[in-house]
């Protein structure tokens, strides 16, 4: 059976955190450097709009290593969805991610 789209979406969460973690040292964790990268490739129209220092806020608060690891990541994109679906709702409350 064909996975569905939120199956989908979460084994994409998972490919694109391991795709990034292998480039730099620890496989487990992103570095701030891996982070930033994927947030301005995985994310281009969010990282557009942002700021260094909002970004700064969104991440989640690094290891004194630096790192994130994959909780910390995960933790990261839900701070980021439930930004995004508060813009939604401002924007149009009846008609959220183009849904009537």
């Amino acid at each position: 059976p064909m996975a569905s789209p939120l199956e989908q979406a979460l084994a994409e969460i998972i490919s694109i955190f391991q795709k990034y973690s292998v480039k730099l040292g620890n496989k487990s964790k992103l570095s701030k450097t891996e982070l930033r990268e994927m947030v301005v490739k995985e994310l281009p129209s969010y990282s557009k709009q942002t700021s260094e220092t909002s970004l700064e806020q969104l991440m989640p608060h690094l290891d004194s290593d630096n790192e994130v690891d994959f909780q910390e990541y995960v933790t990261f994109l839900a701070r980021l969805a439930m930004m995004c679906n508060d813009l939604l709702l401002q924007e149009s409350p009846d008609n959220v991610l183009g849904r009537k």
